[in-house]
């Protein structure tokens, strides 16, 4: 793959997880929902969570480079399906990806 379709490849999937972060009005109002969205929305927020990690840690030391604000979890979502969503996703989305995409390749 040629490096600047790699980098616009990066950056449109760097995009697409800054819609879906935790605090935005879509996730507030995703968390008031029955516990099945809940359980999904934590679960999304557990696999994006490194990435958000990352987020937070730009905005603490750089506080202007981005322009919104990134929260890691979810603080309306107060449930235990949101909670074991969030931890499931934490400790297996990422490795789980990371296969799949290795046995596509």
């Amino acid at each position: 793959m040629k490096p600047m379709v790699r980098l616009s490849l990066c950056l449109l999937i760097a995009l697409a997880l800054a819609a879906c972060v935790a605090g935005s009005p879509e996730s507030a109002s995703s968390a008031s929902g029955n516990w099945i969205l809940q359980f999904l929305l934590g679960l999304w927020h557990g696999i994006i969570a490194p990435f958000m990690l990352l987020g937070e840690l730009i905005n603490r030391f750089l506080p202007h480079l981005l322009p919104w604000k990134v929260k890691m979890y979810e603080v309306k979502a107060s449930g235990v399906a949101y909670d074991a969503g969030f931890y499931l996703g934490l400790g297996g989305g990422g490795p789980i990806a990371f296969r799949t995409w290795r046995r596509r390749r």
